[in-house]
């Protein structure tokens, strides 16, 4: 019975979420995106934006790195198109730093929408006022190696989230959502109705027309906190 043939460690081609369902998922706050896909998307959070008005939206380009080694996100810079969010599986170690400000430079200059690492980065003031969205999960002035094989464009686990190429990333100031690129576009109809529904809702609080949730009662009974009849 002969075997199927191994993938390469470096995948070049690969499905992206439709670039019309990243333009809409940019508009959504991350929390909405990961509370409309079960609350099993968002990263920890140990992996935050260098600047709270950094934001992005795109497909993923998955790398798989040996901690403290940053060669394989060269390649990915070798690879990655205009638009793409390059993520590193850097086993969150944070004893060196996988990028800095020049390779921040380079993926700008290349299109790269972001990049989110579970691992350290340093020049982060360089970083802030170029303006490049960067998540890391901290700072290390230390500089990385580049002679360790990783790969590409194959499912990691970062920030306890499994994630595959192409699928949609977004970020802003209160982490990185994932949502399974088959998936995005029915949830960005249910991130749509939950923010009309949020927007309703604090328009209801505004005018003291409704100070409590309406499932408040409910909720509280199922948890055996108050009785059947009881109110709060």
């Amino acid at each position: 019975m002969s075997q199927a043939a191994a993938l390469p460690d470096v995948i070049r081609d690969f499905e992206r979420v439709d670039a019309g369902v990243v333009a809409q998922a940019a508009q959504f706050a991350s929390s909405v995106l990961a509370d409309v896909a079960g609350r099993r998307g968002a990263m920890h959070g140990r992996i935050a934006p260098l600047a709270p008005s950094m934001r992005f939206a795109g497909p993923a380009l998955t790398v798989e790195v040996r901690p403290g080694d940053n060669l394989m996100i060269h390649a990915a810079l070798a690879v990655a198109k205009p638009g793409d969010v390059i993520l590193v599986d850097g086993k969150g170690d944070l004893n060196s730093a996988l990028m800095g400000e020049i390779m921040s430079q380079q993926a700008a200059a290349l299109g790269v929408a972001a990049v989110v690492i579970d691992g350290a980065v340093r020049d982060s003031e360089a970083i802030r006022a170029l303006g490049f969205p960067m998540f890391a999960a901290g700072l290390n002035p230390n500089g990385p190696t580049k002679n360790v094989a990783g790969r590409l464009n194959h499912p990691i686990s970062i920030g306890g989230v499994t994630v595959r190429a192409g699928d949609l990333v977004a970020g802003d100031a209160d982490g990185v959502t994932v949502i399974e690129r088959e998936q995005a576009l029915a949830m960005l109809r249910l991130a749509a109705d939950k923010v009309a529904a949020e927007t309703r809702r604090m328009a209801d609080i505004k005018s003291r027309r409704a100070l409590r949730p309406v499932w408040l009662d409910g909720a509280l009974r199922a948890a055996g906190v108050i009785g059947e009849g009881e109110t709060l």
